[in-house]
């Protein structure tokens, strides 16, 4: 399963920016996707381990879709604050 990273477009920051917010402090915890969901980094800077050696790092300004049927794990590094839709 990949996830995706790269920088949004001016028309991807202008749509993600009337979804919903999500703040989280520093910490790690299991995550599993029921569905996809891109989400905006505004702030903040997050590891995703998704197997044994593979990982994806992303930090503020950064545009990520998250596969459905993911399994992983989150490793906040700095207090995140993002924008995200599901489906």
């Amino acid at each position: 399963m990949n996830i995706i990273v790269r920088k949004p477009t001016d028309r991807e920051i202008a749509g993600m920016k009337t979804k919903p917010v999500w703040t989280c402090e520093v910490s790690t915890f299991d995550w599993d996707y029921d569905e996809m969901e891109i989400c905006l980094l505004i702030e903040g800077e997050v590891v995703v381990k998704y197997s044994a050696n593979e990982s994806v790092s992303f930090a503020a300004g950064d545009l990520v879709v998250f596969p459905k049927g993911l399994s992983c794990v989150w490793q906040v590094k700095k207090p995140v604050r993002k924008y995200y839709m599901f489906g």
